[in-house]
Parts: C-alpha cells; sequence; structure tokens
C-alpha cells in the first residue's frame, strides 16, 4: 500500500496540501481553539500510553528505545491503527502533535510505523 503521510505541529497554520489532519496526541494542545485546528480527527487512542509519555519526557537520549516500546504498543492498538490506515487509503494524511521537539515526539514515531508496517 502506498500513501502519503507527512508530520506537523498543530500550532502551524492549516494549509490546502494537509490532506486529512489527525492529531495523535492525547492531550489536546495548549493555546489552540478546537475551530482553529481544521481536525478530520483527533485520534487520542493511538497516542502512547501515559505511563511510556511519561517515561520517556521527550528525552533524545531515549528516543530509540520509545520507539521501540510505542511501536509494541501499536502493534497491539489494531482498532485505531486500522482507522488511520482507512484514511490513508483515500488520500494524504498530516499527523499533528503538541511537542515543542520537531523530531522526537509521538506523530513522527508513528510516521515511522506506519511506513515499516503498510499492512495490516
Amino acid at each position: 500500500m502506498a500513501f502519503e503521510i507527512t508530520v506537523k505541529r498543530i500550532y502551524e497554520p492549516a494549509e490546502a496540501g494537509d490532506g486529512q489532519r489527525v492529531l495523535v496526541d492525547r492531550v489536546w494542545p495548549r493555546g489552540v481553539a478546537k475551530k482553529d485546528a481544521a481536525l478530520t480527527l483527533w485520534l487520542k487512542d493511538i497516542a502512547p500510553s501515559e505511563e511510556l509519555r511519561k517515561w520517556f519526557g521527550h528525552e533524545p537520549e531515549r528516543w530509540a528505545e520509545f520507539q521501540k516500546r510505542y511501536g509494541a504498543e501499536l502493534g497491539r492498538n489494531d482498532e485505531a491503527v486500522a482507522e488511520l490506515r482507512g484514511l490513508l487509503r483515500e488520500g494524504k494524511v498530516t499527523l499533528l502533535y503538541g511537542a515543542h521537539d520537531e523530531a522526537h515526539n509521538n506523530a513522527v514515531a508513528l510516521a515511522g510505523y506506519l511506513l515499516r508496517h503498510p499492512r495490516a
């Protein structure tokens, strides 16, 4: 399955080329009005568990292990992953996140997981 997926901070303005915009954080980002988010879906069930999120703490030295642990969680989260794959079959999807670190966050890890595991 070939699909187009991008990752973007929710604080960046929505653009016509974003395709379907999916927030993949468990907690709503501070300072963002729901009406301004231009979301297709808030898929909070695909976010890392609270325990994993707190352990990671956006510490870059934990990034490799975070990706491994989050990938294991995603492997057990068939329903949410299938919902996101369904959107990807329809066209471009932009995964949105609220973290400051643009390289080490759950949306980047999720996009990588989907690219490594393109089929359910």
